[in-house]
């Protein structure tokens, strides 16, 4: 049996790297992989270690077993939906690329995306794309939006692919480390590694002027070995993040400032919403906690309470 890396998914096929020999093998997957209880859409993900064999007189592969991830970081398709998404396994940070406008990321999105990343324990950090464009109010509301993420403890990056501002700071936040990069469509994920390693040549398409927003050029999950050490995973352009597995009484554990507020609430089951002697509707009050922030705890706690009863 021959271990390999999965560096791109199809969704029928996988393009894995052997780990001895760095050829780049295509692979299937017969029958049913056990997956530990996860039911997703893929069962196999970019960034999965596996074992495969070589079929007889054939130069594709078949993938019988996924080893054990470290971790790994998933999504729903909706609210609504059941069915979930590996984005990526085995990484170490998650990195959302966020656009203020042309097209607008919102925060709900945002904060979907860094919930999930503190359920799952993998590091999370933004950058800010598209500086280049923005007017005086955007810029105004662009800085509100950093210091409430840096203030609570995540790194904030801004720049202008487009201009190439503040490559080498970019170039560094991903040397030698497995990242995945996500974000909206549009949003300029494809000519961000392009600028970070010029040599792989992706693909990227302009901005819909009709809609304000992406087009989608990637259209499957694929890892890229970068020159300067590391690997991107970049994915096909999200315009939902449902959350997975996150029960409404542990919604605020993924909340830094909320949690930890949170220790001198009146009751020890305090959902933060109505109850009396709330640390934490106390501290939003006297602004330790930003007010956008609660108000999209509140929204995605009552999402899901109105989920649950569907």
């Amino acid at each position: 049996m021959k271990k390999g890396l999965v560096i791109k998914s199809t969704g029928s096929w996988y393009s894995v790297k052997d780990t001895e020999t760095n050829q780049v093998i295509p692979c299937t997957i017969r029958g049913k992989l056990r997956m530990h209880g996860i039911k997703s859409t893929n069962p196999i993900a970019v960034g999965d270690y596996v074992e495969y064999t070589f079929e007889e007189n054939a130069e594709s592969g078949v993938i019988k077993n996924v080893l054990d991830r470290k971790n790994y970081i998933i999504r729903k398709s909706t609210n609504l939906s059941k069915q979930t998404q590996i984005l990526a396994a085995n990484i170490d940070q998650a990195v959302l690329m966020v656009t203020i406008a042309n097209p607008e990321t919102y925060t709900i999105f945002i904060d979907r995306f860094l919930i999930t990343a503190e359920a799952y324990r993998i590091t999370a950090k933004l950058i800010f794309n598209k500086i280049d464009l923005y007017n005086e109010k955007q810029k105004n509301y662009l800085q509100e939006l950093i210091d409430i993420y840096q203030n609570i403890g995540y790194e904030c990056i801004t720049t202008s692919v487009k201009e190439e501002i503040n490559v080498n700071t970019i170039k560094n936040l991903f040397k030698d480390k497995i990242s995945l990069l996500s974000g909206n469509s549009g949003v300029g994920k494809s000519s961000l590694i392009n600028l970070i390693d010029s040599n792989l040549d992706l693909k990227t398409a302009e901005i819909s002027d009709y809609h304000k927003s992406g087009k989608h050029t990637t259209t499957f999950a694929e890892m890229f070995e970068l020159a300067m050490g590391g690997y991107i995973i970049d994915t096909p352009g999200i315009r939902g993040f449902g959350l997975y597995n996150i029960n409404d009484e542990e919604l605020f554990h993924f909340f830094p400032e909320l949690f930890k507020e949170s220790a001198d609430c009146k009751y020890y089951n305090c959902t933060h919403v109505h109850e009396p002697g709330c640390a934490v509707k106390k501290a939003v009050e006297e602004g330790k906690i930003s007010q956008l922030r609660y108000e999209n705890y509140l929204s995605i706690l009552f999402d899901q309470e109105t989920k649950h009863r569907l």
